[in-house]
């Protein structure tokens, strides 16, 4: 069988490190807020660009923390809106909606599957504080338009970085394209830990404090407590495997685009609708995520010749029932992503033998 992800061979290639770092970490005897994730939040915020980078506990804390910090500084408030994709991952939107604020759903661009700038303004009224660009399976959004509409009806632009490490728009890493940057470090990411962990990134100094305090229980003195917190930090052992691993990212995102590259030019079953990409190196390829009308059936043709796939994501946010006031909205290029997406494996360690099965497997298939 052909994993749609193979994590385990992910890590093994760094494991000699990992297991160092961690031993440092167990050995040293201080296991949260401590030299590692310091010193990750430096090298992360190095990475992207930024001044300031802040450890969190995973990616949804990590958009969540950004607009409650807003709201801390009077910026937001609640009932106010945020432009989000229609397409996205549900934790984009939760992100929103649990800080008492009101997500506003945007169709796609049907080509590349990310909010479409065009379709922005029209959304925007006196409410409008923010709009939350997702750059969906590895790929940036179009930041100069989405940010000259910021400017223009003086927005905030808060990126969901979740599946992008690394990617660039333009001369910029993504986590540096808007006011705010959240990340997520889920195992299965492009540069993931071994459990969950999230990170901010940002190059506003009082934001970034505002963050750091409430996620450590509203406090940036112990027992002084200056906001209504929660508990959600980066602890020191995935911090030390996220230091390992950093170092290779940009190895692991060649190897993913040599992978798509393949893929792009040797997959010719015109069923399918291949990926489009604006520019090469604003895609770092967490996921190829191909469309094809008989996706049932065509993902059981897969699996039958052993080879995994997975569908990111099945339900549109607007057909979920944690959002029921929704449900008979109707967002119809959504609706036909959620319906025909399906992603093939891609990963940093997929054996080349295995790329050319599945490009010969998808050849073959007739509907």
């Amino acid at each position: 069988m052909i994993p749609f992800l193979d994590l385990k061979n992910i890590n093994k290639q760094y494991r000699t490190e990992l297991v160092e770092a961690c031993t440092q970490v167990i050995d040293s005897g201080w296991y949260i807020q401590g030299n590692e994730c310091n010193k990750f939040e430096e090298e992360f915020s190095n990475y992207c660009g930024t001044k300031y980078a802040v450890g969190v506990a995973n990616g949804l804390d990590a958009l969540t923390l950004i607009i409650r910090a807003y709201k801390e500084l009077s910026i937001f408030e609640d009932g106010d809106e945020i432009i989000v994709p229609a397409n996205t991952y549900i934790a984009s939107i939760l992100s929103i909606s649990e800080n008492n604020l009101t997500p506003i759903l945007v169709e796609p661009d049907l080509n590349t599957y990310l909010i479409d700038p065009n379709k922005i303004e029209e959304k925007i009224n006196s409410k409008t504080k923010a709009i939350m660009p997702v750059h969906l399976y590895g790929q940036t959004c179009q930041m100069d338009k989405i940010n000259d509409i910021a400017n223009k009806y003086n927005l905030k632009v808060i990126e969901d970085s979740a599946q992008s490490h690394g990617a660039y728009f333009k001369n910029k890493r993504s986590g540096n394209l808007g006011d705010a940057s959240g990340f997520s470090f889920y195992p299965g990411k492009n540069l993931g830990a071994l459990g969950d962990g999230g990170a901010i990134t940002t190059n506003d100094e009082k934001l970034a404090k505002t963050i750091k305090a409430i996620a450590n229980y509203g406090s940036n003195e112990k027992y002084k407590n200056l906001y209504k917190g929660i508990n959600s930090r980066l602890d020191e052992i995935q911090a030390a495997i996220l230091r390992v691993k950093l170092k290779y990212l940009d190895t692991e995102i060649e190897n993913r685009r040599k992978i798509a590259d393949y893929y792009t030019n040797n997959i010719k079953n015109p069923n399918l609708i291949l990926p489009h990409i604006e520019k090469t190196n604003n895609h770092v390829w967490h996921l190829f995520t191909i469309r094809i009308k008989d996706r049932e059936n065509f993902q059981n043709y897969l699996l039958k010749n052993d080879i995994q796939t997975l569908i990111h994501y099945p339900i549109a946010p607007h057909k979920q029932n944690a959002y029921q006031e929704w449900n008979k909205k109707s967002y119809p290029l959504s609706e036909q992503i959620h319906n025909e997406i399906l992603s093939l494996p891609i990963s940093g360690v997929q054996p080349i033998e295995y790329t050319k099965k599945i490009v010969e497997v998808i050849n073959k298939y007739e509907k």
